[in-house]
């Protein structure tokens, strides 16, 4: 297993400790393994069912809390149902469990004893658990304005919890400083996080009767999950388990949104945007490592980059609560991008399904259907 750089397509030892390439760069799986339905174990209820189509580690050296195969429901919001994917049900309460299961697995088997991390909660949480599951120590540099919630669960789990003051960024740069002397386990930055998170749509592939959803949204910071997802149905694709990808839509807070400013103004550079205060702590993300990639999967599959206000994050918080399905602001962002999706013209069946029409007006006769990951539970940011 080597890496590649996404940019200039340099290739790099798995082993490597870089981050990324010279070039500023993020880091690709050079060559991923092909999706087989038939290596499909049915008996194991992880997303390590697809352990044929990860990457290849010893079985001792699996880290695993029993992430992924989480439920797919129906859910309602400004009146149309979709598909919720609860993520939240997570060993760790978020969706970043299934990049830290392949990644903590992999630093096992190059028998790492140290990492360092920088987080605003949920990939630290998720990181915290992980390694002390592996028996990894673990510092984690915070933002000092992290939710309560979110750094009580990173001290329990027994890491190392550095806060730093300032934007989200000096999070970051403390961490890289790091990382000269320990072993950086980015999120952001290391491929092995999208070869777990793909899994999201191996998942729902099988849910839905092994087909594929017509579109998904999600709330994008660094934008793993749609990256994850983005990778997944294009493994289905060229194994030709489906026709076509759905359509991925990227939702973002409207007071910190550099994808929705590139994808709108069609820029070819990642602009300087302020850091723009948001109840979405976790897509508060000015400059996203792997924007090229996300905006080339959203362009790809024909989706679109959207923006909600602080207002409408919180209805859609309160309107999934009043379900039974409490989520924490960040996840709710993508529900509440529902309405405002360009190019998703949507329609309420006379089956309840969702529908989805070519332009306005025109008439809809075929049930398809629309999938949103639930990302991360309320319980780490009560309101």
């Amino acid at each position: 297993m080597n890496f590649r750089c996404f940019d200039c397509h340099q290739e790099f030892p798995a082993t490597t400790r870089q981050w990324c390439c010279a070039c500023g760069g993020a880091f690709e799986i050079s060559e991923r393994p092909r999706f087989d339905r038939d290596k499909i174990d049915t008996k194991v209820s992880t997303l390590w069912r697809y352990r044929a189509m990860l990457p290849a580690f010893k079985a001792e050296n699996i880290v695993s809390l029993g992430e992924g195969w989480t439920p797919l429901i129906q859910a309602r919001a400004y009146g149309l149902e979709f598909l919720a994917k609860l993520e939240f049900l997570a060993p760790t309460g978020s969706f970043k469990d299934r990049g830290t299961t392949v990644l903590v697995s992999f630093l096992k088997e190059l028998g790492v004893t140290e990492v360092v991390e920088d987080s605003s909660g949920n990939a630290a949480a998720s990181l915290s658990a992980y390694c002390a599951r592996a028996g990894i120590h673990c510092k984690i540099f915070v933002p000092a304005g992290a939710s309560p919630a979110k750094l009580t669960q990173i001290r329990a789990y027994g890491a190392e919890l550095i806060p730093i003051e300032g934007p989200r960024e000096n999070a970051s740069r403390a961490a890289q400083r790091a990382a000269q002397s320990s072993y950086y386990a980015s999120h952001a930055y290391s491929p092995l996080i999208l070869e777990g998170t793909k899994t999201l749509a191996y998942e729902v592939w099988e849910q839905l009767g092994r087909r594929a959803p017509d579109a998904m949204l999600f709330p994008t910071g660094h934008g793993t999950l749609l990256l994850g997802a983005y990778y997944g149905f294009r493994d289905l694709l060229e194994a030709q388990l489906i026709d076509k990808m759905p359509a991925l839509h990227a939702v973002q807070a409207e007071a910190c949104a550099p994808l929705y400013k590139i994808y709108t103004e069609n820029l070819t550079e990642l602009p300087d945007i302020p850091q723009g205060e948001t109840i979405a702590e976790g897509i508060r993300i000015r400059r996203p490592v792997r924007w090229k990639a996300i905006l080339r999967a959203v362009r790809e599959t024909g989706g679109s980059v959207v923006t909600v206000s602080e207002r409408e994050i919180l209805i859609a918080q309160r309107e999934l609560a009043r379900q039974g399905l409490y989520v924490e602001p960040t996840s709710a962002v993508a529900v509440a991008g529902l309405h405002a999706a360009r190019g998703l013209h949507l329609r309420q069946t006379s089956c309840g399904l969702l529908a989805f029409a070519g332009s306005a007006g025109e008439d809809v006769r075929s049930r398809q259907s629309l999938v949103i990951p639930l990302t991360g539970s309320g319980l780490k940011a009560p309101f």
